[in-house]
């Protein structure tokens, strides 16, 4: 201790140093090794390593901090303040010099790695640490004296300045590098990519770095912009999966894969360009371009990886259903004609199996059930669902071919999620009259302004058809078997006949809405299949229960938990500890993107997760039979009985003839 020095402590992480005095507070931080952000390399251009001086007597630290412990505001201070304006107490700490003992406070916008918070089932953080970074460097100008090139200065420009050695350069770079130079006035920012190569570069000072997360799912394609910098989403965006004219499911794309020459080619070029259109998208909404996306993070099943990769599906279409490759793939966005920055990378998460892909790892990466003891069960309900269960001792995944009937497909009045699609029902057990609510309207159809407030009913989507096949059983409209009761036709005409059998009118109108005996049964067909793997995983676990369950994906996250345990879809549990997790496949894909160490973490995870394959076990058919009753022919369902009043179940299963035992993927 002497007059020449003071002591400085930063908040939040407390570490503390004594510094000479006229020491710059962002020398004195890396000093110390607190996290400030600055990509300007000090130059008060960027205003990220902004500090908040605390003022008053802090016995816990023995300091009494003020303001005037600090140099005045410079005037390259006062000229950032003129363009951007610095809040009041604010100081860029490049800056600032210490004249005396300080305590500091870092804010979270001030660190690189601070926490970006995502709301959704639970509350949960990402640590910004991103796999790019900016640098802004002043590079020495060439002169006759200096033999060596401008790449070489350059390098030895982000040597000193940003102690980054052993850089490698993309062509492209090179390409650009003297230009660049010369258009800054040799001050230029380059992207650094895994601290260890050179990817982009642009004359001056650049600060917008841009990433995509992108979940490439069977049906649709959802995408979300974010600024690597600062963590946040700034647009999202999702489209129908183009492929869907090639086959609804993954097998019938396979199929047409292998029955037609050219087939794989075209379902790649077809995602390929859906990507490029998301890509768009959301670069105008946030007044971007495109080709300011660095990088991009990919998950979605086997099928759609290797179709987006130009690689052939068809050995994924019979068994032993072998990958190409089931660890990350790294490409350069122009290697799969995407209109990014030319060399934006694509980082694709690993697969864990045949069936069980990039999506189901990004599930995991979201939810994280290896971190508790709590017997977690995942499910990304979807064309394929992809189950994974678990807890911090050991991780079992697989998938289940339950095909598109959740989505609305093969359902006489199904359609997809838009405006006009019913997608809640209630029915009243005595009158058998529905009531409803349709996308876009929070009315229900009984209450006054309903018609009014939308643009008509067009059909059934997804969650809609959940509810009204479980509200049919709760009113003995069907029976455990999903028989629909004729006899019902004499108290009411919601029941009519339809050939041999019977169906309920749920809607009369421009257009009528019809749940026919077909379409019951295929809904039991799909649920029956999930449950059964879900129920083969519990099986390998030796465990005949689940402390917890996440619904995923776009249509999960849009399932009312307590019907889908009612229909069966899910094994028992307590109902408070059901709930939807979004697109957790997609919060993979961010958490991937946003925090370069979670790469690692997730590529550990999937090599200790067990495979189950539901093609190959004995089992799977016995499961799916008992899973057709409604809720389940043969498990009781303890939990869900406290919350809801369930028929008398019959003893006896439905039987099957062999031709609709299991559905196709």
């Amino acid at each position: 201790m002497s007059d020449n020095d003071a002591l400085v402590v930063f908040t939040p992480s407390g570490k503390r140093g004594r510094f000479a005095l006229g020491t710059p507070l962002l020398q004195a931080a890396r000093t110390l090794g607190v996290d400030v952000d600055s990509v300007c390399g000090g130059r008060a251009l960027c205003g990220r390593c902004q500090v908040l001086v605390m003022e008053g007597e802090f016995a816990k630290h023995g300091v009494t901090s003020t303001a005037v412990n600090l140099s005045p505001l410079s005037a390259a201070e006062q000229s950032y303040s003129s363009r951007r304006s610095l809040p009041g107490g604010h100081r860029l700490s490049c800056s600032a010099r210490i004249q005396g003992d300080l305590v500091v406070d870092v804010p979270s916008s001030s660190q690189v790695h601070r926490q970006v918070v995502r709301k959704a089932a639970d509350t949960r953080v990402i640590t910004l640490d991103p796999v790019v970074h900016l640098h802004y460097v002043e590079v020495q100008q060439p002169d006759m004296h200096d033999p060596s090139g401008d790449l070489q200065r350059l390098m030895n420009a982000l040597q000193i300045e940003w102690q980054l050695s052993g850089l490698t350069c993309d062509l492209q770079v090179l390409q650009h590098l003297q230009p660049a130079l010369r258009k800054g006035e040799w001050k230029v920012t380059v992207a650094v990519h895994a601290g260890s190569r050179i990817i982009g570069i642009w004359p001056g000072f650049y600060q917008r770095a841009l990433g995509l997360a992108v979940d490439v799912g069977s049906t649709t394609i959802a995408a979300h912009l974010c600024d690597l910098e600062s963590g946040e989403v700034v647009a999202s965006s999702g489209a129908m999966n183009p492929q869907i004219r090639f086959g609804e499911d993954l097998m019938s794309r396979v199929s047409y894969a292998m029955m037609h020459p050219g087939g794989a080619q075209q379902m790649t070029e077809a995602v390929r360009g859906a990507l490029n259109m998301l890509a768009a998208d959301v670069a105008r909404e946030a007044k971007a371009s495109p080709q300011e996306i660095l990088e991009v993070t990919l998950v979605g099943n086997p099928i759609m990886l290797h179709l987006l990769l130009g690689i052939d599906p068809v050995e994924l279409g019979g068994a032993p259903f072998a990958l190409a490759t089931d660890e990350t793939v790294t490409v350069r966005a122009e290697e799969i004609g995407l209109a990014l920055h030319p060399n934006a990378r694509i980082y694709v998460l690993p697969c864990i199996a045949g069936h069980v892909g990039a999506d189901a790892a990004g599930m995991i990466l979201a939810e994280r059930p290896d971190l508790g003891d709590d017997l977690t069960l995942l499910v990304d309900v979807g064309t394929n669902a992809e189950i994974v269960l678990g807890n911090r001792r050991r991780l079992l995944a697989c998938s289940s071919p339950t095909g598109p009937a959740f989505e609305g497909a093969q359902i006489s009045c199904g359609q997809r999620a838009a405006p006009g699609a019913i997608e809640r029902v209630r029915i009243d057990p005595t009158t058998l009259e529905a009531r409803f609510k349709v996308i876009g309207s929070d009315l229900w159809s009984d209450e006054p302004g309903f018609t009014a407030a939308t643009s008509g009913v067009s059909g059934i989507c997804g969650s809609g058809i959940i509810e009204v096949i479980a509200e049919m059983y709760l009113a003995g409209i069907i029976n455990q078997d999903g028989v629909v009761d004729g006899q019902l036709a004499t108290r009411s005409d919601r029941i009519v006949q339809t050939g041999r059998t019977f169906a309920y009118v749920v809607h009369r109108g421009a257009v009528t809405l019809t749940v026919t005996q077909n379409d019951v049964r295929a809904i039991q067909l799909a649920k029956a299949a999930l449950y059964a793997g879900i129920k083969l995983l519990m099986e390998h676990l030796q465990t005949d229960h689940v402390d917890r369950i996440r619904l995923a994906g776009a249509f999960g996250s849009h399932i009312d938990v307590k019907y889908a345990m009612l229909l069966g879809m899910i094994p028992d549990c307590d109902l408070s500890q059901v709930a939807s997790a979004g697109n957790a496949a997609g919060t993979g894909a961010r958490i991937a993107l946003l925090d370069n160490g979670s790469r690692s973490t997730i590529e550990e995870l999937v090599r200790k997760v067990e495979k189950i394959e539901t093609a190959i076990e004995p089992r799977f058919q016995a499961h799916f039979v008992e899973a057709m009753g409604i809720p389940h022919s043969t498990a009781q369902y303890v939990n869900l009985r406290k919350v809801v009043e369930l028929p008398a179940a019959k003893a006896a299963a439905p039987r099957l003839n062999s031709r609709n035992r299991r559905p196709r993927a």
